[in-house]
Formats: structure tokens, sequence, C-alpha cells
């Protein structure tokens, strides 16, 4: 049976629904970090207020953190707030690496979260990131907040404090930087590689805090022993964290409450008849990890035929290993929880036509036909439209056809669209 309901819809539902209000601060305005966590942190019919796209900070601009303050000051206080430290102290992720603010300033800037805490007495569950080398130009300062949050966090004022780094490439000093930091910090402090799949991890923390049990699977055990290029720790360490991070205790058992498979290389195939199987009887996860920004287009061409997309809990391919693990883990904890099948369905279907269609086919055939500093105008955007609809309608539990899509950094990498039942549906 066809629903008839679009992903835009489910943001004019979440605006108005009568469940506790989840406030969101994300750490820019990248779909990514901005409608993801939402949409995750919808799928229990509540009401999670995200600033509108244009109090974000992007590429080549600073979030206004007095905006901020008062966008924060005139949301709803029945409900826990989610922020990105980041977005506050800096402007952004972009900007956490290459800003002049001072360490006064950061940390004036950042009050407002303290305030925000003592007047409202809801749990604020916070991350913060050790910026990326070469980008990064004065990271004792970095470090120095990190230091003080962590301070805050051992005082209460954070119900859960995340130290993230980002894209540690080899002889990055973050992982040293966070080893040294997660020496003496409190039990509420998780250090560990991530950034832009942290949001939604901390979402499903505050809005889903029953433990949960995860059995991992690795289509290439062996490999996911090795040290990965963007976090400078084995994936199988990397998993563990991340499924911490989103509320779960990794088990072996097959009785636990998920399974995710990581899809981390070998036959694809093979992996999709392995995960058919698996779904007989136990609820699963996917994140493949094979490849950076992209998903395997084989396996999920094979998963499409054996019409078994719909029936995971969640899936996710559309960044570095850390993204895709948080990512996936964090929309899985709360679709245990159950909620709505409209939003899970749609969710799934947002997920696979990122990951999958534009990350693995559409991207690679917009560069082909544009160069990439052609891509912030309109023809880009008329262009990107024509490539995307050859590959819709797309079936997961219920058909969707593509509305609309553009490119909101101007760039290839991401891209912003809208889904909506494709008419004439089942």
């Amino acid at each position: 049976m066809r629903v008839a309901v679009s992903l835009t819809s489910i943001f004019s539902l979440l605006a108005c629904s009568a469940a506790s209000a989840q406030t969101l601060i994300p750490l820019d305005s990248r779909p990514a970090t901005r409608v993801l966590p939402a949409l995750i942190a919808g799928l229990d019919g509540g009401s999670p207020q995200v600033p509108p796209t244009e109090l974000l900070g992007t590429a080549t601009r600073a979030a206004d953190p007095l905006a901020m303050g008062a966008w924060l000051e005139a949301q709803p206080t029945g409900g826990p707030l989610v922020v990105a430290l980041d977005a506050l102290a800096y402007g952004g992720l972009v900007q956490s690496r290459t800003s002049a603010v001072t360490v006064p300033e950061a940390l004036a800037r950042l009050e407002l979260i303290r305030a925000w805490h003592a007047r409202t007495g809801q749990p604020v569950y916070a991350f913060i990131t050790l910026p990326r080398e070469p980008d990064a130009t004065d990271r004792a300062r970095n470090l120095e907040v990190v230091r003080t949050m962590i301070s805050w966090a051992r005082e209460g004022v954070f119900a859960e404090l995340h130290v993230t780094w980002d894209d540690a490439l080899p002889g990055s000093p973050s992982p040293a930087e966070g080893a040294a930091l997660a020496k003496d910090a409190p039990t509420n402090v998780r250090v560990y590689p991530g950034a832009d799949e942290v949001l939604s991890m901390l979402a499903a923390r505050a809005l889903s805090p029953k433990a949960r049990t995860v059995r991992v699977e690795y289509s290439d055990p062996k490999a996911a022993q090795a040290v990965m290029r963007y976090e400078g720790i084995p994936l199988t360490q990397s998993t563990v964290n991340h499924a911490g991070g989103s509320g779960f205790m990794v088990v072996d058992s097959v009785s636990a409450d998920l399974t995710l498979y990581v899809y981390n290389g070998g036959d694809p195939r093979r992996a999709a008849v392995r995960i058919s199987t698996l779904l007989r009887s136990q609820r699963v996860a996917i994140a493949d990890v094979a490849q950076v920004n992209t998903g395997n287009a084989r396996l999920w061409a094979d998963l499409s035929t054996l019409r078994q997309t719909a029936n995971l809990q969640s899936l996710a391919a559309w960044g570095t290993p850390g993204n895709n693990l948080g990512s996936a883990l964090a929309h899985a904890k709360l679709a245990l929880d159950g909620g709505s099948a409209v939003r899970q369905d749609a969710l799934l279907a947002r997920e696979y036509a990122n990951d999958v269609i534009y990350s693995a086919q559409v991207r690679a055939l917009l560069r082909k036909s544009l160069p990439e500093s052609a891509l912030a105008g309109q023809d880009a955007q008329t262009q990107l439209l024509t490539l995307a609809k050859e590959f819709f309608p797309l079936r997961v539990g219920n058909e969707y056809a593509l509305n609309d899509a553009f490119l909101p950094w101007g760039r290839s990498f991401e891209w912003e669209f809208d889904l909506t039942p494709a008419p004439g549906g089942p």
C-alpha cells in the first residue's frame, strides 16, 4: 500500500507535532548535518526544532552567534537540546579550523548554552571537534576551548559531551590529542573520531535512552582490523565507538536487538545475499564503508532486486566510515523504538536517494557534464535535476518521485532534494 506523504510534508508534520520539543543546533547548513538529523529525530513522532538555513554557517560564511542565541531563546523548552558547539563558538565546522575567534570570545559565545540549561533544567547533549590538519590555524585555541567544555561536563552542564576529531589523515595530531583528553575525562564525556554524524547520534541518545544491543558483521572481517585513513583507528574500534555513542552495546549474540552489517569490501553480490538471509530472522542496518563518500552500486542494485531495502532499519553510505556508522546506528536506534511507518519508509527512501543514487551515480554524471567551478549557477541546478530524474521513481516500501533538487553549497559533494509519492504508485 502506498502512503501519500512527501519528505517536505514530513517537516510540516514535525512542526505541528504535539510531542515534547527537541531542539537541534547543527554544525552548519549542509543536508547531512541539518536535514538528516532532524528526520532521524522525528521518527518517533516528535517535533525537533532546527534553525532556518540562513542562520547556519556555510563554506564561506559563519553563523551569527547573536542571531543563533536569539533563535534558541525563542524555542520551546519542553525537551532536550542537542548542539554542535562549533556552530556557536566559531560559526561552523569550516570556521572552527580557520576562525580568528579567541578563547575568551568562543567561551563567551558558549555561555548561552550554560544559561539555557540553568534556565530550563533540560538536559544538553553536545559535541565539539578537534580540527583537521593541515587546515587548522590555531590548534592550541581549539584545545583550550575543548578542555573548558570537558570541565563544564564535569560540572553537569552537559548530560553528555562528545569530543570528536575530523578527518584525521596520517600525521594528524588529533588522535594523540584525543587520547590525552580522554585520560581524565568524566564518565559523561566520549572521545572518538567523528563530526558530521554526531548530531544524529546525540539525538538518538536524547530521544531513546533505553540501552540496546547490536551484533556487528563485516563483509571482510580481516580488512576491518586495518587502520582507516580518515580516523586513525581500526574500523572495528570505530564501530564500537559509534555504537556506544548512539546507545548500543556491541555483543556477539544473534539475539541482539540489531545486526549491523558493515560492507567493507569483497563480493557485493555475496553480501547482498547474506543481508537478505539475515533479514529473515533479524533486524538489520547497513553501513556501506568500502569507499569514502559513495555507496557500492552493485550491492544496492542487488538488494533492490531482492526487494530488501524497505525491510532495513537504516542504511548509510554517504560519507567517511565514521559518518556512515554513526548515521546508520542513530537511525536504527530510533527505528527500533517503533514510531511512524510513514516516516521510516520516507527516511529509507531519502537515504537511498542520497547515499546510492546521488553519491554512486548522479554525482559522477554531473562532474562529467560540468566543471566544479560552474556548479553554483542556475544551469547546474537544471542539469542536476535532468540527470537525477532518470533514476526515479524510486521504490522502497512506497514509490517516490524526485520533485526538486539543487546544490546548496554550489559544489558536487552534496545535493538537497525533495521526494514525493510517485503518481499512480501501488
